[in-house]
């Protein structure tokens, strides 16, 4: 954080100079996001079977008569009691979404390897409206890079194409298209910092003198809590 006080024209003349890279930063996202949207695909061979609020629905049923569909793997494995502190607070700026995504013709879903009930219960704690189905009695979290089996065998797991996962399970979002005749391909996945840019809170907090302010932490989010619990820890 700078603490340097100038004058008005001094702080206008420097927030120019801050816009010229801005500006060529946006022009590169937008190029960067027009390479995104002419990535190859790869067509989805495996029948994946979902457990849904509206009962088991095939990876194609997800769409809801979408062309497209976007998923969050959300890191919330059989037998843990609560999900992720970190993707709660990613699904935090989620809620509410989906119905401007299906204006665009896509569908939102957040996909979690825990029982259905399990995920329901947490998501009216958290007060959210989004979709959520059950991954778990599939491979599709193994299959799209997020879920990472304890017993391990065969290759050393790999997340985010390059890395080594830090437990069972980890974040990410994955892209889907309809084809015209009814099959289903895979366009494009994201892990670790590309979730970035879904976040607000992180953005808005880039806009401030003090930024995210975590430098001094153990790690980069150990002051985050799950919505409801920073009331409780006050008191």
């Amino acid at each position: 954080m700078s603490d340097q006080l100038v004058s008005r024209d001094t702080w206008l003349k420097a927030r120019l100079e801050l816009l010229d890279r801005e500006k060529a930063f946006t022009k590169e996202r937008d190029a960067l996001s027009a390479a995104r949207r002419k990535l190859p695909m790869v067509l989805i061979g495996k029948d994946y079977e979902f457990d849904t609020e509206a009962g088991p629905k095939s990876l194609a049923e997800l769409f809801g008569g979408k062309s497209q569909l976007i998923v969050y793997h959300f890191m919330f494995a059989p037998n843990w009691a609560e999900g992720c502190p970190s993707c709660s607070f990613w699904c935090d700026h989620f809620n509410g979404i989906d119905v401007h995504l299906a204006a665009r013709n896509t569908a939102l879903v957040i996909a979690a390897n825990a029982p259905l009930k399990t995920l329901l219960d947490y998501r009216d704690r958290m007060g959210w409206t989004l979709n959520w189905v059950s991954a778990g009695q599939t491979t599709f979290g193994q299959d799209f890079g997020v879920t990472f089996p304890a017993s391990g065998g065969g290759e050393d797991p790999v997340y985010n194409y390059t890395g080594q996962p830090h437990g069972e399970e980890s974040p990410g979002l994955s892209v889907f298209t309809r084809l015209t005749d009814g099959r289903v391909a895979h366009s494009y996945s994201t892990y670790g910092r590309g979730l970035d840019i879904l976040n607000t809170a992180y953005h808005l907090l880039d806009m401030t003198p003090k930024g995210r302010d975590e430098d001094s932490l153990a790690f980069s989010m150990a002051w985050l809590k799950r919505r409801d619990e920073y009331q409780t820890a006050a008191e």
